[in-house]
């Protein structure tokens, strides 16, 4: 069975609500000229497009892997935007991510997720931790869980931090046979009790011509990059191939699941 094609749809942004002050990157609260309020993230910010990226490709494998994720649209900032802004931190964010950026479905009401409060039955979990062990996400703690509560059901945010490989950008390969020991720290991983068992079907989720499909998804304005002569397509191409061998390579991070899971008292 094909699955639906993955297509982002592009919106305007029309107005700058408040920022969101978490973290270092500065994303915004926003509104869009499709009438619907996004959270922004800004290629200006911190990490630059690598975030985006890493947001974008996290995202979508979450979704594909039939987990909740608000949906990502293509957000483009017009040269004008911000003149009008007090804040000179905010107006030089805004002046340095002029053109295309990403911005996620705001989630009016959510709740952030409280470990505490709300259990996670051990399927939801263990896909949750399979996910960000594939593509290494350091980002998901009791101290910054990046889940939210909304409508009952728990929906994925943030996923800047994934595939931090690519800060470096050298030695990929390495990178994608890493059994992921930041996992230890994963907020649900007390009720990941099923990884072995939801292993297989997550691998069948992800075919190549799957994971091709979100590659595909970067725009070539974020593979620009200063300090390298590599082009977009080799770019996109070495994303695709790390993810291919971390799948094939799954077994070494569900083994350091088990393993960190072992260790907890």
């Amino acid at each position: 069975m094909t699955a639906n094609k993955i297509e982002l749809r592009s919106v305007n942004v029309t107005r700058y609500i408040t920022p969101l002050r978490e973290g270092g990157s500065l994303p915004a609260l926003a509104e869009a000229d499709d009438d619907f309020k996004y959270v922004l993230k800004f290629k200006g910010a911190g990490h630059g497009v690598k975030a985006l990226i890493a947001e974008l490709l996290g995202g979508e494998i979450a979704r594909t892997l039939g987990l909740k994720v608000p949906e990502l649209v293509f957000a483009r900032l017009d040269e004008a935007f911000g003149r009008s802004e007090g804040d000179e931190e905010i107006q030089d964010l805004l002046k340095g991510s002029q053109g295309l950026n990403l911005a996620l479905h705001f989630l009016s009401g959510a709740l952030t997720f409280d470990p505490v409060v709300t259990q996670v039955d051990p399927t939801l979990a263990s896909k949750i931790v399979w996910l960000d062990a594939y593509t290494t996400n350091i980002d998901r703690t009791v101290k910054n869980t990046n889940m939210l509560i909304w409508h009952k059901e728990l929906w994925l945010i943030d996923h800047g931090a994934t595939f931090y490989f690519h800060h470096a950008w050298d030695n990929w390969e390495k990178a994608a046979m890493s059994p992921f020991p930041y996992v230890k720290d994963h907020v649900l991983l007390p009720q990941a009790a099923l990884v072995e068992e939801i292993n297989d079907e997550m691998i069948a989720l992800l075919p190549d011509e799957k994971l091709r499909e979100i590659t595909n998804l970067i725009p070539a304005e974020w593979l620009s990059w200063e300090g390298t002569n590599t082009n977009a397509d080799a770019i996109r191409e070495v994303y695709f191939q790390f993810l291919v061998q971390r799948r094939n390579n799954a077994n070494n991070f569900v083994k350091q699941i088990q393993h960190a899971r072992e260790t907890l008292v």
